[in-house]
């Protein structure tokens, strides 16, 4: 499944109203770690069937950002059931990143 690019318009629809887990990545363009760790959002999203993996650019969205508390990025949330479940910051291994999601 592809990554879901989240907006304002469609952050309830597809992370808070979601019937499946949420992994939402918290990146900016201009940030070399969020850059290092895209490849491996896009691995996750294309082998994870269980669960939806999005992205959302602080930048562009940061009331959204402000929102969850995201200070650093890359901030990965995971959201169950519309509240969030797990938050880790900084790069990590796709293992820790997949151990998130209870893989």
């Amino acid at each position: 499944m592809a990554v879901v690019k989240l907006t304002a318009e469609n952050f309830e629809k597809e992370v808070l109203q979601s019937e499946k887990l949420v992994l939402v990545d918290f990146y900016a363009d201009w940030c070399g770690p969020c850059q290092m760790m895209g490849p491996v959002v896009e691995e996750i999203s294309n082998e994870v069937n269980d669960a939806k993996v999005c992205k959302i650019n602080i930048d562009e969205q940061m009331s959204i950002a402000q929102k969850y508390g995201v200070m650093s990025i890359p901030t990965f949330i995971v959201f169950k059931n519309g509240d969030v479940a797990d938050k880790k910051m900084g790069a990590m291994p796709k293992s820790a990143v997949l151990s998130m999601l209870g893989q």
